[in-house]
């Protein structure tokens, strides 16, 4: 019968005190993997911190590390995941790092936590550790590995080595890369990846086995525990991670459909910039026919909604439908980056990323922040000048809108996490516990970021929701400081990469620093806003248009569009790359970003899909239905029926685009998804329908007695001397901003033909049309 690990501790004293002297050895010690540093014979460090014991050995079998050799088993087994031992608090008793990304606390744990119990050198097989692990003892995580498996040989003989910490010159895990990160498979087709560790002392080992992997769209590639791809049945594409110790490589992945397209459907194609050569040229390699062009009525609606929010009225419709001017479309273009409503419609993507909850910093602070948003886009101020002013943004919550910013975030961490993914794409909200399990970035590198926020400091009422009503004045501090949360090391503002900077630029960012010592001293987050907005810093200039594109197309290079990270690469990187420089170029004109994108041939292709390109998500071959955004669709029934919406608080003629609160209440508005007022900002819209959002336009009594209104196009219509055809176009230019076709203009004729109560026919008429999918989808 075997004896439990406490009576054999308890037994044999002698032995235990002999084995952590790091003077047992054993010969029976079983034949290693070659996963063990090749150090035979070298010092280690053992269970006590910081002394040197000489291992003696039996066999020429390398010593086992900790580092190298021990933690990539636990993480490999999903030992250190956050389901299991790796969550805040441990499972059970037992506690590891998140993924080995604290190997102190680690070994800790293992050797000194629970009085040592977990690790029994006297008798490794008993050790709780492989016990449990192999389920010889009963364990809630199951059973990891089998008994003399490589994952069991190395815990085992790290044990009988006497468990020590590192080895005496041990090398450090520099990299790790993918021996191929480029795959083209057929459907069905299987192929192995190759993951390889590289060392500070030159050496390499292959780690496929004991990496762990994921797939961005199993569906599409399915990716095994030891590192098998597996293509599916359909054409597509995605990304592949390959995670070893805390080191990241990715292997992007494509199905390219099996009948190809021929070289001369995308010699014909036009092209209008470099966009549409940027997407064209990936659908040629992925064999992918794109749909055609739309139709004027088509594209009219479309940019019209993008651009400032609204439907085309019947008069600009006709016009533009009538006219036979080839550059009409660009001229629109002009026409409508021009007009006030595209201050509105664009102020209101941002107002949902910055707005805070008014019973949290007060409605009036929620107000001078909507109007500074606002004033920014009125006055066409460049992206990075609005970038600055907002993070290094002081002064009173009711003088300067942009300081509320710093009212609703109040603690270094807070802004720092929604500073890095509004304006840079990088979620940095798991290194604040632990390093990011996804990227690169660790603990410290957390909070030397949140560091540049440490001087923000406040005076005035404070908050005190649910009615925080009170004035607020934000200023820079002479003191102020973060600390590490497990070293406790003061951490000094440092950013978290380094840009390439052209030397006029780093001369006035330097000479800008030295003329002021506010700058690098008293407010380091001037220093922060000069390095984000650098034009060495890529991330600031693609996240931004990551984001555009995907209000544009319908989806965004990168999903979630603010999670930019080398495990979720950009389906089309060098258009990505490409728009950014034109952005950069064109000195962060957002205007001039809209109508690059809105002109290209790629953004006129229709929504209606081939059987090439029925399957194709991802690489802009079609555009992409979707919802009307709220404010969109209640504006466009205003502008239907002819009856202003009443909105609570604001003047009568108001547009839902110019609600500045989510506290003015509107049923039409939570229904079709607009930010909750409890949510933290930055908000992104749920665009799906729902069943609730249909059944609220066919039975909303508001929205029946609007287009019931004796004051309101359909009553004006029907009271008028027009014909039954010029009610018919007229209703067909509103509603879907085209002439209706002979059918639909014949059915329209045929229901007023004769009829005593011509309104009641029209009412029904535009009640019928509002309900369509026509109307509420954006195609």
């Amino acid at each position: 019968m075997l004896l439990k690990p406490v009576d054999f501790r308890l037994a044999c004293p002698i032995a235990v005190v002999a084995i952590y002297l790091g003077v047992y050895a054993c010969a029976t010690e079983p034949a290693l993997p070659e996963t063990g540093v090749n150090a035979t014979g070298a010092k280690a460090t053992g269970l006590k911190s910081g002394s040197q014991v000489e291992v003696q050995q039996t066999n020429s079998h390398p010593l086992v590390s900790f580092e190298l050799d021990v933690l990539p088993v636990l993480t490999a087994y999903g030992c250190n995941m956050g389901a299991c031992h790796g969550k805040q608090r441990g499972q059970n008793g037992f506690q590891l790092s998140l993924l080995g990304f604290d190997p102190d606390f680690d070994f800790a744990a293992l050797t000194q936590d629970a009085r040592g119990r977990r690790l029994f050198p006297a008798a490794p097989q008993q050790s709780l550790l492989l016990q449990k692990s192999v389920a010889s003892l009963p364990h809630g995580g199951g059973k990891r590995f089998e008994v003399g498996s490589d994952a069991y040989d190395v815990l085992l003989a790290w044990i009988r080595q006497g468990a020590a910490r590192a080895i005496t010159n041990e090398p450090k895990l520099d990299r790790v890369v993918l021996g191929q990160s480029e795959f083209s498979l057929l459907p069905e087709e299987q192929q192995e990846l190759r993951v390889v560790a590289h060392y500070s002392d030159g050496t390499s080992r292959d780690v496929t086995k004991i990496a762990t992997y994921l797939s961005n769209e199993a569906a599409v590639v399915s990716v095994s525990d030891h590192g098998q791809l597996t293509a599916g049945p359909l054409p597509g594409e995605t990304a592949i991670m390959a995670r070893y110790m805390n080191h990241i490589c990715v292997a992007n992945v494509a199905i390219p459909r099996t009948a190809s397209v021929p070289d001369g459907v995308y010699d014909g194609l036009p092209r209008n910039n470099f966009i549409d050569d940027q997407v064209y040229g990936k659908l040629q390699r992925l064999g992918i026919r794109p749909s055609e062009v739309v139709s004027d009525e088509i594209f009219l609606r479309r940019v019209h909604v993008d651009l400032i929010g609204r439907f085309p009225s019947a008069d600009e419709a006709r016009s533009f439908l009538e006219s036979q001017d080839p550059e009409k479309r660009f001229k629109l273009v002009d026409d409508l980056l021009e007009r006030p409503e595209y201050v509105d419609h664009w102020s209101g993507y941002w107002a949902d990323l910055l707005r805070p909850n008014p019973y949290r910093v007060g409605i009036k602070a929620v107000l001078n922040y909507d109007n500074w948003i606002r004033d920014q886009f009125r006055e066409n101020v460049s992206y990075d000048r609005f970038v600055k002013r907002l993070v290094t943004a002081k002064g009173s919550t009711w003088q300067n809108g942009a300081a509320t910013l710093y009212r609703d975030r109040r603690s270094p961490d807070e802004v720092a996490t929604m500073v890095s993914q509004l304006f840079l794409g990088i979620r940095l909200e798991c290194a604040k516990c632990h390093h990011h399990p996804f990227e690169r970035w660790s603990q410290k590198d957390f909070y030397q970021f949140a560091a540049y926020f440490s001087k923000v400091t406040r005076k005035g009422t404070g908050l005190s929701p649910p009615i925080s009503g009170g004035e607020e004045i934000v200023y820079t501090s002479s003191k102020g400081e973060v600390k590490h949360p497990l070293t406790g090391e003061v951490l000094k503002p440092v950013p978290l990469f380094e840009v390439a900077m052209m030397a006029a630029e780093a001369t006035a960012i330097e000479g800008s620093a030295t003329t002021s010592t506010a700058v690098a001293q008293d407010d380091p987050r001037v220093l922060l806003a000069e390095w984000m907005t650098s034009p060495g810093n890529d991330y600031f200039a693609q996240v931004q248009v990551n984001r555009i594109w995907a209000i544009l197309m319908g989806r965004g290079f990168v999903e979630p569009v603010d999670d930019l990270r080398s495990t979720n690469p950009a389906s089309n990187p060098e258009l990505l790359d490409a728009l950014a420089d034109h952005f950069r170029a064109s000195g962060f004109d957002l205007k001039s970003l809209l109508k690059t994108i809105v002109l290209s041939r790629v953004y006129s292709h229709s929504s209606v899909p081939s059987d090439s390109n029925v399957t194709d998500r991802l690489n802009y071959s079609r555009n992409y239905r979707r919802r009307l955004r709220a404010e969109v669709l209640m504006d466009a029934v205003a502008d239907v029926t002819e009856t202003p919406a009443k909105l609570t608080g604001l003047p009568a003629e108001s547009r839902a685009s110019q609600v500045w609160t989510t506290r003015v209440d509107s049923v039409f508005l939570d229904t079709f998804g607009r930010p909750n007022e409890n949510q933290d900002p930055p908000c992104e819209r749920t665009p799906d329908s729902t069943v609730t959002q249909s059944l609220h336009l066919m039975n909303s009594r508001v929205l029946d007695s609007r287009v019931r209104d004796d004051g309101g196009r359909a009553a004006r219509l029907a009271g008028s001397d027009m014909t039954s055809e010029q009610i018919a176009d007229e209703l067909y230019l509103t509603v879907f901003s085209r002439f209706p076709s002979e059918v639909e203009r014949g059915y329209v004729v045929g229901l007023l033909r004769d009829v005593e109560n011509r309104r009641s026919v029209v009412e029904d008429l535009m009640w019928a049309m509002v309900n369509s999918p026509e109307f509420t989808i954006r195609n």
